[in-house]
This record gives structure tokens, C-alpha cells and sequence, in this order.
């Protein structure tokens, strides 16, 4: 009797320590997933809705604006494959992880926000980093948002010129390479420290007016058809100078028809003048989106480009908008004309470059793409080429 009283009392002992540990389980659980609500409730991810923009954004960049949570994450990023085969001299192959860019946004309040893009391009850069890769801020800025007819942005901030280069995301435009009148008439990416107002004047009819760091044509002296390109100033520290120069950017866009994008831009400091039309309208399977811009420059030293002019038309449609699918295969082709040194100041002109490209995208989903293209380029002075690439991008 006594043994059986005994190991009575041991399971007694025993029931109650695993009820203590049991209640300790179950409140360690609760404690998770407590934990867990609150996280959830604090960051809710927000993807990216491909049909929104703020102020003329690409959608990834507008996320911040949009997203449930204070903090937003987004980017996008693209790399492709060129081979290039020359009128004279050797063929030449290139593959090149272009571009990887994050997006952080956060929201201080509904009607204050800061948007930031860090971009990673050429495979980056380090101590030990070869070829032209590197890191740079592209934008951050705060934006105080009033109400829809005014609001005032701060910091350093693409300029509202031409069409890619605030919508530059890879899903935006059909060619693998950026076009030539984006990259050295209007000098995408242009990203310019300052002050800019914008707002709609009317329903469908917005605006956009700031004062920015200007072009310093000293940096572009000698660049060639890369003068205005390689006059940025843009976000580095290099901005230390006996006349940092003022720019001032203006813009105006029309969007009252349905799928349309018609507005004109211009840029104006002490040294030069340059304006663009730009035009995308996508209704449907077709799109069509094109700009046409013409700098000049004042007081040009003899040797150097005094105006540029180009634009470029792109016309593409949906062959796989006649079945059921929900994927997108546009083909395009895109024919452009860029003179950057269309005058030179007690000299001639050099001819303009003429490419035309024929190409497919193919989007799997609605924010990734692979794009095929074939560009053939008319130079003078025997340095006609064609271009075939293959690349892949995506936004997130």
C-alpha cells in the first residue's frame, strides 16, 4: 500500500508539471501570435498595380504612394545581350547586368513622404570592380502633398523632360536600349537637386514647374555627341563650384482622351534652351508613343555643339490580343533620327544617325518582360551597324 501511494503521488506530481508546461506553451503561442497580428498589421506589402502613377512616375517608383504601409519597397531591374556587327572592322559581343534598382519609400504622414532610388548599374561597384559599373542615388526627395491643384517636391528628383525619363522602368518602353534622343538629347536618367511645384490646373490638364542644379556645359567639352549627356551634374558631390547654375524645368500634359498622353516640356538656364513634345497613346492591343526635342545653346566656344535635335516614333501592337490568353506579345518598330551636334559653332554639322528597329516584348506577366530586337543604324563616314539583342526586366 505504501509503494502504490507513492507512485500515485510521483504521476500526481508528474500531471501537474505538464499542465504548467502545457500553460506555458500556450502562452508562449499567444504570445506569437500576437507578435505575429502586429506585424501584419504594421507592414502590410503592398505589390505593385501597374496601372497607377503619381505625377508621372513609373508604377514601381509610385508604389510608396500607394502602399498601406509607412514603409514601401520596390525596384526594377534589367540586364541584356548585344551583338553588334560593323560595316568595317570586327564584330563585337557585349552582355551586361544593365541595371538593379530599389525603390524606398515611407510615408512620415499621409501628406508627407519620401521616395528614394538607389541604382546599381554595369554589375555595380566595389574596391575591386572592373569596367563601368556603379552605385548612385538617382532620386530622394520629400514631397508635401496639398491637394491635387499644388504640391511641393524637395531634394533631388528626375526633371519632368521628354517621356522615359521619369518613366524609365523597363516594362514602360519596347526597345531593349533606352532611345538615343532619351539618352543624349534629353540626358536620361537626369536627376537635378531642387525645388519643384506640381499639381492639375484643370481636370486631365497637369503641370509641373521647378528650379534645379543646371547643365554644366564644362563637363560635356569635348564629349561629342555626348555633350549635354555628360553635362549632368545629377547627385554626386561634385557640385562644389564658383556658379552652381540655375535651371528651370516647366511642363504641361494633357491626358482628357481616353489612353492619352500629349504634353510639352522645356529647359532654361543662362547658357541653353531645349523643349520637347512628347505623345504615348495605348488604347487596346496599339500603342504609339514618340518625342521630338531641340536644344540651343547661347555664347558656344568655337569647336563646340551650339544645337541638337532628334526624335524618334514607336508603333507596336498585340498579336496576342486575338486569343484568350492573358500574356502580351507586342511587336514594334521604331524609327528614329538624333543630330547632337547638329550645328557646331565656326564649323559643320555632323549628320544625324539614323536607326531603325524592329522587335517583339513578351510579358508572362504584367511586370516582367523579355524583349527581342533588331536595330540597323545608318552612320556616315562608313559606320553603319546592326544590332541584335535579347534582354529581360522586371519590376517589383
Amino acid at each position: 500500500m505504501a509503494l502504490s501511494g507513492s507512485v500515485y503521488a510521483d504521476d500526481v506530481t508528474e500531471m501537474a508539471e505538464l499542465k504548467q508546461e502545457v500553460k506555458e506553451l500556450r502562452e508562449i503561442t499567444q504570445t506569437l501570435i500576437d507578435e505575429t497580428s502586429d506585424l501584419k498589421t504594421g507592414f502590410n506589402y503592398t505589390t505593385v498595380d501597374v496601372t497607377k502613377s503619381h505625377s508621372g512616375l513609373g508604377a514601381a517608383a509610385s508604389k510608396v504612394y500607394y502602399s498601406k504601409s509607412p514603409l514601401s519597397i520596390g525596384g526594377y531591374g534589367e540586364m541584356y545581350y548585344a551583338h553588334t556587327a560593323n560595316e568595317t572592322g570586327a564584330d563585337t559581343s557585349k552582355v551586361d547586368v544593365y541595371r538593379f534598382v530599389p525603390y524606398i519609400g515611407y510615408k512620415f504622414t499621409d501628406n508627407i513622404i519620401l521616395n528614394a532610388e538607389i541604382e546599381f548599374e554595369h554589375g555595380g561597384a566595389g574596391k575591386d570592380a572592373e569596367g563601368d559599373g556603379y552605385a548612385i542615388i538617382e532620386f530622394m526627395y520629400l514631397d508635401f502633398l496639398f491637394n491635387k491643384n499644388a504640391n511641393i517636391r524637395v531634394g533631388n528628383m528626375l526633371l519632368p523632360m521628354g517621356l522615359i525619363n521619369q518613366r524609365h522602368e523597363p516594362t514602360l518602353f519596347t526597345t531593349v536600349q533606352r532611345p538615343s534622343t532619351e539618352k543624349n538629347l534629353i540626358p536620361s536618367t537626369w536627376h537635378e537637386s531642387g525645388v519643384m511645384v506640381y499639381g492639375d490646373i484643370v481636370e486631365n490638364l497637369s503641370y509641373k514647374l521647378g528650379g534645379f542644379t543646371a547643365l554644366d556645359l564644362s563637363m560635356g567639352a569635348g564629349e561629342g555627341d555626348k555633350w549635354l549627356r555628360n553635362s549632368r551634374i545629377g547627385s554626386f558631390g561634385n557640385t562644389q563650384r564658383e556658379d552652381l547654375g540655375l535651371g528651370v524645368v516647366a511642363r504641361v500634359d494633357y491626358t482628357g482622351i481616353n489612353g492619352l498622353l500629349v504634353g510639352v516640356s522645356t529647359y532654361l538656364d543662362t547658357d541653353l534652351s531645349m523643349f520637347d513634345l512628347h505623345l504615348d497613346y495605348n488604347v487596346d492591343a496599339f500603342r504609339a508613343y514618340g518625342v521630338y526635342t531641340q536644344t540651343n545653346r547661347q555664347n558656344t566656344p568655337v569647336g563646340e555643339p551650339e544645337k541638337a535635335k532628334g526624335g524618334y516614333i514607336n508603333l507596336g501592337y498585340d498579336i496576342l490580343s486575338f486569343t484568350s490568353l492573358s500574356e502580351k506579345m507586342p511587336l514594334f518598330v521604331q524609327y528614329e533620327n538624333v543630330a547632337a551636334q547638329d550645328e557646331i559653332a565656326g564649323g559643320s554639322s555632323v549628320d544625324a544617325i539614323e536607326t531603325t528597329t524592329l522587335g517583339l516584348n513578351y510579358f508572362p506577366h504584367e511586370q516582367v518582360v523579355l524583349k527581342a530586337d533588331y536595330a540597323m543604324k545608318k552612320e556616315d563616314g562608313g559606320k553603319d551597324s546592326d544590332i541584335f539583342s535579347l534582354s529581360m526586366g522586371f519590376i517589383f
